[in-house]
């Protein structure tokens, strides 16, 4: 009985990290909330692991956690380019520049609701996985905290972080497949995409730590077109 119980609690604590997260963000501290979002994306991965090895996988533990991706990975990272557009807004008066920050919120949202009903989405990702966007914009502030000058101005520039806004909202609901790191068998002929998004991945984090981020997500995406153009043909 306990078992079944287990991947909702994790989702359980991924909301809670979340939760917690929103409260600091808006408090302007947003190391802090960076943190909480990169604990509740190992939350978020264990819990759908738990629950295909336990065979415990249930609609309400889909709706579940897709609710608390909702704040974790939606909302969450909202405030935090809400906060970086204040940061880079010279005027109080101007603060209305800041909301467009939560179109990334209302495109998560999207994201999840196409998610839970596309069946096409069953081994692979349509759209930039919410997780991924959370922690690309989570990686900012931590960057920001050891970034020369030149690279500060060019994150906390008011423009560039509405184009990085509206490229982030576009992505997620863009009917681009994307890999996903769901393994029926561990062969390499079958896994090639991802033991090269892993491996790829690991190097650049040892390299570069938190920079290397933005390097990754990038990385994702070009190898998922990559990957669709080898499956193509």
């Amino acid at each position: 009985m306990i078992r079944k119980h287990i991947p909702n609690a994790l989702t359980c604590s991924n909301l809670l990290c979340g939760c917690i997260g929103v409260v600091e963000a808006f408090h302007g501290n947003l190391l802090l909330s960076c943190v909480l979002i990169a604990l509740a994306l190992i939350f978020d991965f264990f819990d759908g692991f738990a629950a295909r090895l336990l065979g415990v996988s249930s609609p309400i533990g889909r709706d579940l956690d897709s609710l608390a991706d909702m704040v974790t990975f939606g909302l969450l990272p909202s405030i935090i380019v809400f906060q970086l557009l204040m940061k880079s807004i010279p005027e109080l008066r101007d603060i209305w520049m800041a909301y467009p920050a939560f179109t990334i919120a209302i495109f998560s949202a999207l994201r999840l609701a196409k998610f839970n009903n596309d069946p096409r989405q069953s081994q692979g990702f349509i759209g930039l996985p919410t997780p991924a966007n959370g922690i690309l914009i989570a990686s900012l502030p931590i960057i920001l905290e050891s970034a020369s000058p030149e690279v500060s101005a060019f994150i906390l520039n008011t423009r560039n972080l509405l184009l990085f806004t509206g490229l982030m909202s576009y992505l997620l609901v863009a009917e681009i497949p994307l890999i996903a790191l769901k393994f029926k068998s561990f062969g390499w002929s079958t896994n090639q995409a991802r033991y090269l998004l892993i491996g790829g991945s690991a190097l650049l984090l040892i390299l570069l730590q938190v920079q290397a981020i933005p390097i990754i997500i990038l990385y994702y995406l070009l190898l998922s077109l990559w990957n669709n153009t080898i499956k193509k043909n």
